[in-house]
């Protein structure tokens, strides 16, 4: 398999995933208040959506030899991991001290979104001039 790092990277974040959402239902939902835990939430699904979507994409490039993606799964992987690494700790906030690390979380957070955007634009752009 040509893109076998990302395929493991994906499912090892789709694991952790889950882990995460069961901490949140579990163990947090005691300890932060509702809006941080519904954030919480927001980081779970966007890391859940975006893993799979590495399966996919991996796969899809694989079988139909979609050429230059590798710049799509870098843009997608570091857009989640910064977007849901932020929010998860921004969420904790109330429960451990980040000091200064809290102003530094406030940024890297849209900027994984962007990441994110924009992997989804390149993919379309990819598949576009894809000729089969």
């Amino acid at each position: 398999m040509k893109f076998k790092l990302f395929f493991i990277l994906a499912s090892v974040s789709m694991s952790l995933a889950v882990a995460f959402g069961a901490l949140g239902a579990h163990a947090l939902k005691n300890i932060i208040s509702e809006t941080a835990l519904e954030t919480w939430k927001t980081a779970v699904q966007y890391q859940l959506i975006h893993s799979l979507a590495l399966l996919i994409i991996v796969t899809l490039a694989n079988k139909i030899n979609l050429e230059g993606i590798s710049t799509v799964l870098v843009l997608m992987t570091t857009g989640f991991i910064f977007f849901s690494g932020s929010v998860y700790l921004l969420s904790l906030k109330e429960v451990v001290n980040l000091g200064f690390f809290t102003k530094i979380l406030g940024p890297i957070t849209p900027i994984g979104g962007l990441l994110m955007i924009s992997s989804w634009i390149l993919l379309a752009v990819k598949v576009l001039r894809f000729k089969s």
